[in-house]
């Protein structure tokens, strides 16, 4: 796996600790200086150049802002943006380059040093990209401890009408308990599912903790990744794990990072067949 693979997995951001079992030091020096990834801050590292949507929002007169704006705040996010995202000016008209352009007049409290501010930023990205996507960015950002719900709810019931209604249920259903965007995806699925109330980062005696459980239902829910569980040891660990849900009767579903990411409809489809099973066994139960 190169550098840019790894860190693209792990949500266009990571720390050194998350990805040096994955690439070598050697590898890494060689990514920075290409250009490939970039050093946010000692042992943090980004996809692509952050100088270069400084500059571009700098030359256009424009403000970092949206999945641009939550990579050099340091947050994970989906995918990392493919152009630099910038926002101007409503009375602006579009500006020359290969940009994602969007046009706002920020105020100075939504702005910082030609960065949108972490909840500006949050509150963006939910008006403007689909659910998933920015449910990662918001978890991401109170993964991190810079926002808060409360301040990701008040921001959005604020925000311009138009996408307020996207923005107040991305700060509702926001969750900083999601261990990475893999995960907050998976639960974005689920959130679509009928009678499904998936709760990231559940503890179960006797099994440990879990990436998604539904408690009523006795459904968990693993996101898999083979960069992580490609080992023997790894191995005997998922297995003991899940003939622990099995002896206290919950159904484990397991999906992923490419299911995940971008076959979103068999995932759902998954659930809601699995959902159907157990209402029709009437499993109602407390684990």
């Amino acid at each position: 796996m190169t550098p840019h693979e790894a860190v693209r997995v792990l949500g266009g951001v990571a720390r050194w600790n998350e990805i040096e079992c994955l690439v070598t030091r050697p590898q890494l020096d060689a990514a920075l200086a290409t250009g490939e990834i970039t050093r946010l801050r000692r042992g943090v590292y980004a996809l692509g150049d952050i100088r270069e949507a400084r500059a571009q929002a700098t030359r256009v007169g424009g403000t970092v802002s949206h999945l641009s704006a939550a990579i050099e705040h340091g947050w994970k996010v989906k995918h990392p943006p493919e152009k630099p995202t910038i926002t101007v000016w409503r009375n602006r008209s579009r500006p020359e380059g290969d940009l994602e352009v969007h046009w706002q007049d920020l105020t100075v409290t939504e702005v910082r040093l030609g960065l949108t501010r972490p909840a500006a930023t949050v509150i963006a990205c939910a008006r403007a990209y689909p659910y998933d996507v920015a449910l990662c960015v918001a978890d991401s950002a109170l993964r991190e401890r810079a926002v808060t719900t409360e301040e990701l709810v008040k921001a959005a019931e604020r925000s311009p009408r138009t996408g307020r209604a996207k923005a107040i249920r991305v700060a509702q259903g926001a969750n900083g308990k999601a261990a990475n965007p893999f995960e907050s995806c998976a639960r974005a699925i689920a959130a679509d599912v009928a009678s499904l109330a998936v709760e990231p980062q559940v503890w179960i005696d006797g099994v440990g903790r879990v990436d998604l459980c539904d408690c009523i239902l006795g459904i968990v829910v693993e996101c898999e990744s083979f960069a992580f569980h490609s080992d023997a040891p790894s191995l005997a660990r998922d297995v003991r794990r899940y003939t622990s849900c099995a002896r206290r009767g919950l159904v484990v579903v397991r999906f992923t990072w490419d299911e995940v990411m971008f076959d979103p409809d068999y995932c759902r489809q998954a659930l809601q067949d699995v959902v159907d099973l157990r209402l029709q066994q009437a499993v109602r139960r407390t684990w």
